[in-house]
């Protein structure tokens, strides 16, 4: 019998399924400077709470980068600093981008960055849509940005990996930054938690934190 070649969507199917040696984890965490994660090895956080948190120290004149990025022009994220604030890209399949800016500074010194993705309502697979979520900012703690998306990746961002501290593919949201824009500070690590275990935040927060973008 003659076997049929696979196409690059079937390849990925099945690398999204392939088993792996190592139990099921909730918490992983990455260091700057190591070489790109096959997408087939990153955490799965398509249409699940999760969070992202960027330890950080950053000198006196400020710091810029990417904390960590995954995918790139045809789906994915960048978390990063630019212009003195936190910001995030969402890039839902190449045809809408959610932006998320900070509506304080980043400061100086030893800083926690955080981005929390929180699903808001239920999938659309049947016409390829992820669940509605709010993705919100914190910079140590505190609540600076908030953004509504009506729809997310469903399944993939596509074959590209992830990068940590710095953008090792092509560009999430083209124009926004040049090259690998790697992060100026120090990065220590980047967590990121699929728990689900996010910042409780009262609805006052989020409408106050949503009138100042």
């Amino acid at each position: 019998y003659g076997v049929m070649p696979l196409d690059g969507d079937a390849r990925a199917r099945l690398a999204l399924q392939r088993p792996t040696i190592a139990g099921p984890r909730s918490t992983y965490v990455f260091y700057p400077n190591g070489s790109p994660i096959p997408f087939a090895a990153t955490p799965k956080i398509y249409t699940r709470a999760f969070s992202i948190t960027a330890d950080t120290v950053v000198p006196e004149g400020g710091a810029e980068g990417v904390l960590i990025s995954q995918g790139g022009s045809t789906g994915g994220y960048s978390f990063f600093v630019k212009d003195g604030l936190l910001q995030f890209v969402y890039n839902y399949l190449g045809r809408d981008i959610f932006s998320l800016s900070s509506n304080a500074p980043v400061p100086t010194g030893e800083v926690s960055l955080r981005y929390e993705f929180e699903p808001t309502g239920e999938a659309d697979l049947a016409v390829g849509k992820g669940v509605p979520a709010r993705g919100e900012l914190y910079i140590d703690g505190q609540l600076v940005g908030v953004v509504e998306m009506p729809h997310t990746v469903p399944i993939m961002f596509g074959t590209e990996g992830m990068t940590c501290g710095r953008d090792g593919g092509s560009r999430v949201a083209p124009g926004v930054y040049d090259g690998d824009f790697a992060f100026t500070g120090t990065l220590k690590r980047v967590t990121m938690d699929l728990s689900g275990d996010l910042i409780p935040d009262a609805e006052n927060d989020v409408r106050i934190a949503m009138a100042r973008q």
